[in-house]
């Protein structure tokens, strides 16, 4: 999960920003700021992963804001002034948006900040400790490596696994944080796989047997980031 901050003396920049983060998978809002010394004051006892940042704000301009910490996140200026681009980049400023900005654009600066810290499939012993769910009033066992993929499919996530498939009444968000450690990598905002399942890769699309399942824009850089850790072709 990225948790990001807003930092914007206007309203409409908030509304935008958000509206945008909102179709980006695992990211979560922690605090919208209206001016630097907001930001300070949540920042004494809060982290965050992201700040997307406005530079003419009063009281404290960003850049100055920025010199202030002593421990600072990504940072994704968003602006209406290009004057300041190389000042930003010597405070190592992920990205420079020049407002107004769509959401291709906007993106592509998020898609910079999570090549940075690459996503991994997380793998432990636990992965083969066995799990019970609750299925129709019965108990079902299943290792976690066993799983093909999950599926969401309304207020419900279909397990499937080589032999077998059951419905959980649960969100995918849920599941996988249940399943977290486990070997899963979600590839789509419905869809949960096993890469050593996957057979082929092809385009925006994955098979597992005869089973295909898509690949989302907004995940396609972390799958193909997960690829490269693991040796695999690209995509």
């Amino acid at each position: 999960m990225t948790r990001y901050l807003i930092i914007d003396d206007e309203a409409i920049a908030h509304e935008i920003i958000r509206g945008y983060c909102d179709k980006i998978p695992d990211f979560q809002l922690a605090k919208s700021c209206y001016d630097a010394v907001e930001a300070l004051a949540f920042l004494g006892s809060n982290t965050v992963d992201l700040i997307f940042l406005d530079l003419n704000m009063p009281m404290l301009k960003g850049f100055d804001f920025l010199r202030t910490l002593s421990h600072t996140p990504k940072v994704i200026v968003t602006t209406a002034y290009a004057e300041h681009a190389l000042e930003g980049y010597e405070l190592n400023v992920v990205d420079y948006l020049l407002k107004p900005f769509g959401f291709e654009r906007f993106l592509k600066a998020v898609n910079k900040v999570m090549t940075e810290v690459p996503e991994r499939v997380p793998t432990t012993e636990s992965s083969e400790e066995p799990l019970f769910f609750k299925v129709k009033g019965k108990h079902v066992q299943l290792r976690p490596r066993e799983i093909c993929y999950v599926e969401s499919v309304g207020n419900y996530c279909k397990i499937v696994t080589l032999s077998r498939e059951f419905s959980l009444r649960t969100s995918l968000t849920d599941l996988l944080q249940l399943l977290s450690g486990r070997g899963l990598l979600q590839v789509h905002k419905s869809f949960a796989v096993s890469l050593e399942k996957v057979d082929v890769i092809e385009g925006n699309r994955m098979c597992i047997g005869s089973t295909t399942i898509p690949v989302g824009r907004t995940y396609k850089l972390r799958v193909q980031d997960v690829l490269k850790k693991q040796k695999r072709l690209d995509f």
